[in-house]
């Protein structure tokens, strides 16, 4: 698959994101930060590909996206955006702007239960000093 943007301009997007996020994202990217939450790490507006994640746990392979109303426009490129994250290994949860902003101890929930199911990468097994025998 061709890059929509070259590696130096996606970045130059994901920051052009992270400061203008909207409040859905922001008030998620505060619970979530800092490895606050579920003692993980999050990438805000995290490069995928040719894609940005909203937000995505390396570690577990776990894309997160606060859809706005312009979404329901998007379904088609939204379907073929997750088709690729899947295909790279990642689980992509989808949560609409009013379900971060009303309901977020319940978007944190169901976040939470999915990471729970999830194992985290061999990558960070290595990185935390276990051999690959442990891990199975």
């Amino acid at each position: 698959m061709a890059y929509k943007y070259p590696p130096k301009q996606q970045g130059d997007r994901a920051r052009n994101l992270r400061r203008n996020e909207t409040d859905a994202e922001h008030r998620l990217w505060m619970r979530l930060r800092a490895g606050e939450f579920e003692a993980l790490k999050f990438r805000r507006q995290h490069p995928i590909g040719p894609f940005i994640a909203d937000f995505c746990c390396v570690e577990r392979k776990l894309v997160l996206e606060v859809d706005g109303g312009q979404h329901a426009l998007e379904a088609e490129q939204d379907k073929k955006r997750d088709a690729f994250l899947v295909r790279q290994g990642y689980r992509v949860l989808r949560f609409w702007d009013h379900e971060v902003l009303q309901e977020l101890d319940a978007v944190l929930e169901r976040v939470a239960a999915v990471l729970s199911a999830l194992t985290p990468t061999l990558s960070q097994g290595v990185r935390e000093g276990k051999r690959k025998e442990d891990l199975k």
